[in-house]
């Protein structure tokens, strides 16, 4: 691997931090008894706050449907999620978090505010609001799920 962050393309930039700050929510979920692998990780947070489809999580995760069935299912087991009706397709079903998704949750919110209290410290107030900025910006052209919202003015 290259030395130099220059010589390092943006994607890779990009995930290693996410990257650092994935392992450290994982590792406190787990020093709270909560041993949840990757796999399962990346589909239970992409899982929205009032449900998502089968469907839905395999196209966020980028897996197939069999994959996150059988992932969701692990999680159902562990009692982390549940599937319910959907309310607005009475023949789909939604996977939600049970009360013991949520605990997940708020174990994961203080690790990810003082990682990023953390990276501000290190790169200063300017340069961290320029960071989320940009990353806002090519959220916007990245993020399928991402809901549009007007732009300023540019001067």
């Amino acid at each position: 691997m290259a030395g130099d962050a220059e010589e390092l393309n943006l994607g890779l930039l990009l995930f290693i931090p996410y990257r650092f700050m994935e392992s450290a929510v994982l590792a406190a979920l787990k020093s709270h008894g909560h041993d949840i692998p990757l796999n399962q990780a990346r589909v239970f947070q992409r899982i929205a706050p009032g449900g998502s489809r089968l469907a839905e999580l395999a196209e966020a995760a980028q897996v197939s449907k069999q994959t996150v069935g059988s992932i969701v299912d692990q999680l159902e087991r562990a009692g982390y999620v549940q599937r319910v009706p959907d309310p607005s397709d009475a023949r789909a079903r939604l996977v939600t978090l049970t009360a013991k998704g949520h605990e997940l949750v708020q174990l994961s919110i203080p690790v990810v505010r003082d990682i990023e209290a953390a990276w501000e410290a290190h790169l200063g107030r300017t340069r961290t609001r320029q960071l989320r900025q940009a990353l806002a910006a090519l959220r916007d052209i990245t993020d399928p799920y991402a809901q549009p919202h007007p732009r300023p003015p540019r001067t």
